[in-house]
C-alpha cells in the first residue's frame, strides 16, 4: 500500500511538472501573441479610425462566434475521448472520432455561413452601406476559422499545446498585420472590408501551416486503418459541451453586441480596444486550460486520484497568482497602451479596470469548467454556463443604455465572477473536487 501511494504521488508530481512546463510554454507564446495582436489592433485602429475600427470589431466578433460555435463542443470532447482511447489502446475509435468530427465541423460551419449570408441579404440596406461587405467577408471566413479550431483541438488532445496555439495566435495574427500593411501600401483603402479580407487570407494560410505540421507529427496509426464509431456516446457528451461552448462564446461577446445596439461605432471601438488589452490577463487561464484539460481526462481514465488532485491544486495556484500579477501590472501601463490606439481611446481605462477585477476574481475559482467537461459532468457545466449567459444578457441590457461602456464592463465583471463561483460549487458537489484558491 505504501509503495502504491508513493507511486501515485510520484505520478501526480510528474504529471504536474509536465503540465506546468506546457502551461509556461503556452503562456509565453500567448504573451508574445498578445503583443502581436495588440500591435495588429493598434495598426487597424490607427488606419481606420474609431468608427471603422468599431465595424471591424463587430465583424471579428461574428467570425469568432460562428466559427467557434460550429464545432458544437468537439474541441472539448476531443480532449476527453482521444486521451482516453490512447490510454486504452482503442485506436480504431480514435480514427472514427477524428473522421466524423472533421465532417461535422465542415458541414456545420458551411451551414452557419450560408444562413448568415441569407440573413445579411435580407437585412440589406438597413445595416448601412459600410457594414454589408465586411460582414459578408466575415461569413466567408467562418468555415476556415472553424477548421483551424478543429486542428487546434487535435493538437491539444495529443498534449501538444504549443502546436495548438502557435499557428492561430502567432502565424495568423502576424499575417493579418502583414496583409493589411501590404494592401494599404499597394493602394487599397484603409477600410473595414479590406481588414476583414486580410483576416480571411491570413486565417487560410495559418490553417495550411497547422494542418501540414499535424500531418507530420501525428501517429500514422491515427491516419489510416479501420474506423469504429460510437455516434450516440459521442453526441451525448459533445452536444452539452457544444451548448456550453456556445453560451460561453456568446457570454464573451454579448457586451460588444449589445453595445452596438445602443452606442455609436466609435464607442464600440473604444470598448473593444479595452477588451483586447484585457486578453493579457486572460492568457494565464487559457494557458492552464491548454496544458491541463487533457491530463485531467487521462488521470481520471487511469483512476489516479492523487495525480488529479495535484493537478487541480497546482493549476488554481498558478492561474490565480499569474492573473493577479498580470492584472496589477497591466493597469499601471494601461493608459499608455490605450493611447497608442488613438486620441479618443483613453476613455476605455475605467472599463478596462473593471474588467480586470472581474477576471482576477474568476481565476481564483480554478479549473472547475475543465474538470466538469473532462470528467463526465458536462451537462452541469452547460446549465451553469447558460445561467451565466442569462445573467450577462440581463445586466448588459439593464446597464448599457444608461452607463454606456462602463455599464458593459460592470455587467461583464459581475457575470464573470458569478460564473466562476457557480462552476466551482458545481465541481465540489458533483465531483468532490475543491477548485477554488482557498481549498
Amino acid at each position: 500500500m505504501a509503495a502504491a501511494a508513493a507511486g501515485a504521488l510520484r505520478t501526480g508530481g510528474e504529471a504536474l511538472v509536465r503540465a506546468r512546463r506546457a502551461g509556461i510554454a503556452v503562456f509565453v507564446i500567448r504573451v508574445a501573441a498578445a503583443g502581436l495582436a495588440y500591435g495588429t489592433q493598434v495598426l487597424m485602429a490607427r488606419l481606420m479610425g474609431e468608427a471603422g475600427y468599431g465595424i471591424f470589431a463587430t465583424a471579428w466578433v461574428w467570425i469568432a462566434i460562428l466559427g467557434h460555435a460550429s464545432l458544437f463542443g468537439l474541441s472539448q470532447s476531443m480532449c476527453r475521448f482521444l486521451p482516453q482511447y490512447r490510454a486504452r489502446g482503442e485506436t480504431d475509435l480514435a480514427r472514427g472520432f477524428l473522421a466524423g468530427g472533421a465532417a461535422a465541423v465542415l458541414a456545420s460551419a458551411g451551414a452557419a455561413a450560408a444562413a448568415g449570408a441569407a440573413l445579411l441579404w435580407l437585412a440589406g440596406g438597413s445595416l448601412g452601406e459600410g457594414r454589408v461587405l465586411p460582414l459578408g467577408l466575415a461569413l466567408a471566413t467562418v468555415p476556415v476559422f472553424a477548421v483551424q479550431d478543429y486542428l487546434q483541438a487535435i493538437a491539444r488532445s495529443q498534449n501538444w499545446p504549443v502546436l495548438a496555439i502557435l499557428p492561430p495566435y502567432i502565424v495568423r495574427q502576424g499575417l493579418v498585420a502583414a496583409a493589411m500593411v501590404a494592401a494599404v501600401a499597394f493602394g487599397a483603402p484603409a477600410e473595414p472590408a479590406v481588414a476583414v479580407g486580410c483576416t480571411l487570407i491570413a486565417t487560410a494560410a495559418a490553417v495550411i501551416v497547422q494542418g501540414l505540421a499535424l500531418l507530420r507529427r501525428l501517429d500514422p496509426a491515427l491516419l489510416s486503418g479501420k474506423r469504429r464509431y460510437r455516434p450516440r456516446e459521442w453526441a451525448a457528451a459533445t452536444l452539452p459541451m457544444g451548448f456550453a461552448d456556445l453560451t460561453l462564446i456568446l457570454f464573451n461577446s454579448i457586451d460588444v453586441l449589445v453595445l452596438g445596439l445602443f452606442v455609436p461605432a466609435d464607442a464600440v471601438g473604444v470598448y473593444f480596444a479595452a477588451t483586447r488589452i484585457l486578453q493579457l490577463v486572460l492568457f494565464a487561464q487559457y494557458a492552464a486550460t491548454a496544458a491541463t484539460a487533457p491530463r485531467f481526462a487521462e488521470a481520471s481514465a487511469r483512476g489516479d486520484d492523487a495525480a488529479l488532485r495535484a493537478l487541480v491544486r497546482g493549476t488554481v495556484r498558478l492561474t490565480a497568482g499569474a492573473s493577479l500579477a498580470l492584472g496589477a501590472g497591466l493597469l499601471l501601463v494601461a493608459p499608455w497602451l490605450l493611447d497608442l490606439f488613438g486620441a479618443g481611446f483613453g476613455a476605455g481605462f475605467g472599463a478596462l479596470a473593471i474588467l480586470v477585477c472581474g477576471a482576477a476574481v474568476q481565476s481564483s475559482f480554478g479549473p472547475a469548467e475543465d474538470l466538469l467537461n473532462m470528467l463526465g459532468a458536462e451537462r452541469v457545466a452547460a446549465r451553469v454556463s447558460f445561467a451565466a449567459l442569462a445573467l450577462a444578457v440581463t445586466l448588459t441590457f439593464a446597464l448599457i443604455p444608461s452607463c454606456g461602456i462602463i455599464g458593459a464592463a460592470v455587467a461583464m465583471a459581475l457575470a464573470t465572477a458569478a460564473r466562476g463561483a457557480a462552476l466551482s460549487v458545481a465541481a465540489q458537489r458533483r465531483l468532490g473536487l475543491s477548485t477554488h484558491i482557498l481549498a
